[in-house]
């Protein structure tokens, strides 16, 4: 397997080299050369085994079946559910896929939890250490933290929105105390942490210089793995017939992994994007536009984004892979906050893409309406998606597959307000509230953010 960036003058890569680079040098973003057929898969397989057979193609030849194979087991030993993304219904044809069984209780851990043994795997093996600088709206930080910790090749640098992730989020970021672990609370937004995020990769003397990488959704690697979730829980719920998907929906690489899943064979017929009032994307969908409008903060802190850079992605596929008009596509959107995709290639999108978007109000008002027709309790970002399926799904003789992305303890206070009930932590983490802090609060100065990561990787 060979790696092309979506903008084109970046070097061809396999996948050692794509996982480690984490963005392209030329500001893309990696993606396979040809989309590989599924393997067939045996019926009681585990999922492990399943992850194992899917991912190979997209590893070959970097990594042997058994070496993976042996990774992607220990991986998903840390989860806390035997089928680790375990499919419940919840209403008629209306299911919950729950991606928050890992150790930060959040759907980013079925990527990470593996990327991380990729990263040590693949620098222990060429005798390298890497800096990590991860941007957050909340999920990502504490899952590539908890990928991270400890190992000997990685130092790992999270910038969070100062003031704009719940207490759980940041707490489970602060209170871990390792050496190679910083963490920073930027002044601003995600977007613009992700800006900064961008902005060091851009500076190739200081990407050189600290050896830098990423684990944020713009590494491959962690769409590829979570492709795996889609795959499984159409088997479980479909059995070969199509399925229907609804996403909450930040950094589209979640509802971007659909796609994929659904380009190299599996019978998706719907994928619903759930968006918070930070509806750039369900904009895009009405109206082939896709223009930001600045980000509003709301109790479904990590979608409050409004430049979502997997969408990248799936725009090199519109573009018929062209990677000089994607490029002009990317400028235009970079320096007018704006962009036309045009109705043609907006036809093919909504051919499986609809969008819905979902207030603050809408979402507490979901949270109460399954919690009392149900009897469970989502976080307000499963709320979303699952408020878009009830609003955007075209066929109800279709299963729904609602993406449940975070434990509703991680969000606490707006679980509560919705339905008078305080979720409970687990119990790996019921002390949490009792553990001690450790950031830094800085501005969102590329500068002054270069000269701290320099600093903690030489300290």
């Amino acid at each position: 397997m060979k790696y092309i960036s979506t903008r084109g003058e970046a070097p061809v890569l396999e996948f050692g080299d794509v996982l480690l680079a984490g963005m392209a040098t030329d500001g893309g973003l990696y993606v396979p050369d040809e989309w590989p057929a599924q393997p067939s898969l045996p019926v009681g397989a585990t999922y492990a085994e399943m992850a194992t057979a899917l991912m190979a193609p997209y590893v070959s030849p970097s990594l042997g079946e058994d070496v993976f194979g042996t990774m992607v087991a220990e991986a998903y030993a840390t989860f806390g559910h035997p089928d680790v993304c375990p499919v419940r219904e919840i209403d008629d044809g209306l299911f919950l896929l729950e991606l928050f069984w890992g150790p930060t209780i959040a759907f980013k851990d079925v990527a990470l939890q593996l990327v991380g043994r990729l990263f040590d795997h693949e620098l222990t093996a060429r005798g390298e250490r890497a800096t990590i600088v991860v941007a957050t709206s909340g999920d990502t930080g504490s899952a590539a933290i908890e990928a991270c910790r400890g190992r000997a090749s990685l130092d790992i640098v999270v910038l969070h929105p100062a003031g704009r992730v719940s207490d759980v989020q940041r707490k489970q970021m602060t209170t871990v105390h390792e050496p190679n672990v910083h963490n920073v609370a930027v002044d601003g937004t995600f977007d613009d942490c992700q800006d900064l995020v961008k902005a060091m990769f851009a500076d190739t003397a200081f990407r050189s210089d600290v050896r830098l990488s990423a684990m944020n959704s713009i590494n491959w690697a962690r769409v590829m793995a979570q492709v795996v979730y889609y795959v499984t829980a159409a088997r479980t719920v479909g059995a070969g017939d199509p399925v229907a998907y609804s996403v909450p929906t930040g950094n589209f690489g979640n509802v971007f992994a659909g796609w994929v899943a659904r380009r190299t064979g599996t019978p998706i017929s719907q994928l619903v994007v759930g968006s918070n009032s930070n509806d750039i994307l369900t904009r895009w969908l009405a109206t082939g536009v896709m223009e930001q409008t600045g980000v509003h903060p709301t109790i479904s802190p990590s979608m409050d984004i409004q430049v979502s850079s997997n969408a990248e992605r799936l725009l090199f596929e519109l573009y018929e892979r062209n990677p000089l008009v994607l490029a002009d596509r990317m400028t235009e959107f970079r320096a007018e906050g704006r962009v036309e995709t045009g109705d043609t290639r907006l036809a093919t999108v909504t051919e499986v893409f609809d969008g819905a978007s979902v207030d603050d109000d809408a979402t507490r008002a979901e949270i109460r309406r399954t919690h009392d027709r149900t009897g469970v309790v989502v976080d307000p970002h499963t709320a979303v998606g699952v408020a878009a399926a009830r609003a955007a799904r075209r066929d109800r003789d279709v299963p729904m597959v609602c993406l449940a992305t975070a434990h509703p303890a991680k969000f606490p206070d707006a679980v509560e307000a919705a339905i008078g009930i305080r979720p409970e932590l687990p119990a790996h983490l019921a002390d949490l509230f009792d553990r001690e802090e450790s950031y830094d609060n800085l501005p969102g100065d590329l500068a002054t953010l270069q000269a701290y990561v320099k600093a903690k990787i030489t300290s």
